[in-house]
Parts: C-alpha cells; structure tokens; sequence
C-alpha cells in the first residue's frame, strides 16, 4: 500500500512538473525527486518482503493494510512539507523577501 500511494504521489507531481517545466518556479522538481526516491525505498522493500513471505505477501491481514495506508499517506504529507520549506527557503517568486521589506 505504501508503495502505491507514493507511485501515484509520484506520477501526479510528475505530471504537474512536466505541464509547468518551462518555468520551473515552485520547484515542483523537488517534490518528483523525494517521491520517486520513495517509491524506490518501497520497491527495495516489497522485493525484500515477497523474498520474505512467498506468497503471504499477497494476502495481507486488514489492519497490516490500513497501517501501510497511513504510512504511505504519511510519507506523501512529509514529503510535500519538506517541499514547502524548500519552497520557502528558496522563495523563488521572491514573496517573502517583499513582504519582510514591505513591513520594514
């Protein structure tokens, strides 16, 4: 589950990288770069688990399942918060320099 929820978190930021990649400005790369680096965390993990568990692995227990989606949903929420900060770090449209002049 958890490598499914952070494919997806992957494909859509891609998708979104890909429509505004000319202007690059809200450093969508980024957010591509930590869930696809995620994802691969997860493949690593389910090869290592189904070498683990043979064909267990495809049958779950329901609470295994819903402990993976809130890991999963967790690491996407984790993951587009540490965008932010480098969102606003970075502060490419120049926002928070004019608002911290503009109160001076």
């Amino acid at each position: 589950m958890t490598l499914l929820i952070t494919v997806f978190a992957a494909i859509i930021s891609t998708i979104v990288w890909y429509v505004i990649a000319p202007k690059n400005e809200i450093k969508v790369g980024t957010l591509c770069l930590m869930y696809w680096g995620a994802s691969l965390m997860w493949l690593v993990d389910a090869v290592f688990e189904y070498v683990e568990l043979k064909s267990a692995y495809f049958t779950p227990a329901p609470a295994d399942m819903l402990n993976d989606m809130f890991l999963g949903f967790s690491v996407v929420a984790l993951g587009l918060i540490i965008w932010l900060v480098v969102l606003l770090i970075k502060d490419p449209k120049g926002v928070i320099k004019t608002m911290l002049v503009r109160k001076k």
